[in-house]
């Protein structure tokens, strides 16, 4: 039960300028999801300094409304253009742009706005209740642990798309790879790299992420013949999900929800790894896997509220140690320092207006976000109706600026467009790219936490398994590794029988 003055606290949020910053906040986010490359923690960035006039929560509830509101936009260009404003979006592209060209397109913009909303109010709720405790939880984890949990997400994620085990491996491969152009995150030195300058900070996945699946798109349409399709006007009640769509996504989104929050916990790109993890999972379990990469909601609905909760999680270090786990995060630690207002065990107990102010925007700013997005499903639904003529070169324009703003650099647009190139071909022979953006997410992680590990066991690799969640992870890694081709032999055996 809350006392009055939790409760007077969360009141503050309704105040007029804090209504107005959250407003504000989930429009601009919403608005840096749609648009690739800006990403929020830059958007945060630009803002922080706008905010300094508002005060500690005023400032910090807009700048949270663009953090949380990325994550709903990010999946409007997934599902209407196939480009992923947001990496933790590149996995809607699978199945929402599909959905889209199947006139759709409603609908998955309608469950992905519906389980945001549902993902991003049970994390608030769970945040609010499990704070400090599961913010202990998270500390639980070293080196060692992340890089067995790195492991874990290649192994479970190898058959992402449903298709070949061993194109998914490759391209998986080649992420980690690319993953390594650079600077060594260890020990600083420069590598891979071959004497370009603007490659030394590493490949720009915005740049990778927009070519594989934005180029990619524009290539493969531009090589396809023109015809022209009679477009039949849609009825209102089509750009809503119909009652099997909405009955297939309530699993999903409750599964994603819960299991988003706790990758949330976890440093690194938890929103991202969110939603690969949980449309690996919904693949895996649904009874319609056979529609998987071909429109299933359950594609949809599973990853975006993964990656909402996970948002979400990501707080609860941050407010609760002070810990930022994730670039986003950093920047909104960087904002309350700022404003004068140190996160940690003590800002329930000194800024109790702050911590519960900033929870209470965020009930406020789902619910805004809900009521902004489903309203314009219908007008958003109408841009897969354009022209691709029209249409396309206003995508290619949205890859440069994107690959571009992300560092300033023409190297990365370079970059996009070989990886277009790429993108085309893999289309082509029938490899997936998905597996690769995996490779390319987990690669720092994983070389990172593998060497901390070494580091601290003075080269002794015993210590990759040296603690009691390791072993049971490592445990888990070999019985997923192993249960495919098992499952793979017994049905070849009955086949025969």
């Amino acid at each position: 039960m809350f006392d009055h003055s939790v409760i007077s606290s969360l009141l503050t949020a309704f105040q007029p300028v804090n209504l107005v910053s959250c407003f504000i906040g989930a429009v601009v986010g919403t608005l840096v999801g749609v648009l690739p490359g800006l990403g929020p923690a830059a958007a945060m960035a630009l803002v922080i300094p706008l905010t300094l006039k508002l005060g500690p929560t005023a400032g910090l509830i807009m700048l949270a409304g663009i953090y949380y509101g990325s994550m709903y936009g990010g999946s409007t260009t997934s599902i209407l253009v196939n480009v992923p404003g947001e990496p933790a979006s590149v996995v809607t592209t699978l199945d929402g742009y599909v959905m889209a060209r199947k006139g759709r397109a409603g609908a998955a913009l309608a469950i992905a706005a519906i389980g945001s909303f549902a993902a991003g109010t049970f994390s608030v709720i769970a945040l609010q209740f499990f704070a400090p405790l599961l913010a202990r939880s998270a500390l639980a984890f070293g080196p060692a642990e992340y890089f067995v949990l790195t492991v874990l997400g290649i192994v479970l994620l190898s058959n992402l798309t449903g298709k070949s085990r061993v194109k998914s491996l490759i391209l998986m491969m080649v992420g980690l790879v690319l993953s390594t152009i650079g600077m060594d995150p260890v020990g600083g030195v420069e590598r891979f790299s071959f004497g370009i300058d603007a490659a030394q900070g590493g490949v720009s996945f915005i740049a990778i992420t927009t070519g594989l699946f934005g180029v990619a798109e524009v290539l493969t349409i531009m090589a396809e013949k023109e015809e022209k399709v009679e477009l039949l006007p849609v009825k209102f009640r089509e750009l809503y999900p119909n009652r099997e769509e909405i009955k297939r996504s309530v699993a999903p989104i409750v599964r994603g929800s819960v299991m988003g929050f706790f990758i949330g916990l976890l440093p690194g790109p938890a929103a991202t790894m969110a939603a690969f993890a949980s449309y690996g999972l919904e693949r895996r379990i649904s009874k319609f896997k056979h529609m998987f990469g071909k429109g299933a909601i359950e594609g949809v609905a599973g990853p975006e509220s993964a990656n909402n909760a996970a948002a979400g999680g990501a707080m609860i270090p941050l407010l609760s140690l002070g810990l930022p786990f994730t670039p986003a995060t950093a920047v909104l630690l960087g904002g309350m320092l700022l404003h004068g207002v140190t996160p940690g065990p003590f800002l329930l107990k000194d800024r109790p207006d702050v911590f519960w102010g900033v929870i209470g925007s965020f009930y406020l700013g789902n619910l805004m976000l809900l009521i902004l997005n489903l309203p314009l499903v219908g007008i958003f639904a109408k841009i897969v109706r354009v022209s691709p003529k029209y249409l396309m070169p206003t995508v290619l324009v949205l890859c440069v600026i994107g690959a571009y703003g992300d560092n300033s650099s023409m190297f990365d647009v370079w970059v996009m467009l070989a990886s277009g190139v790429a993108g085309f071909l893999m289309r082509k022979y029938q490899y997936e790219p998905a597996p690769l953006v995996v490779g390319l997410v987990l690669g720092p992680v994983m070389e990172r936490s593998l060497r901390q590990t070494l580091i601290i066991s003075k080269g002794d690799i015993s210590g990759l398994w040296g603690s009691g969640i390791c072993v049971i992870m490592w445990v888990v890694v070999i019985f997923s590794a192993i249960y495919p081709i098992v499952g793979h032999f017994i049905n070849r055996s009955k086949k025969v029988l």
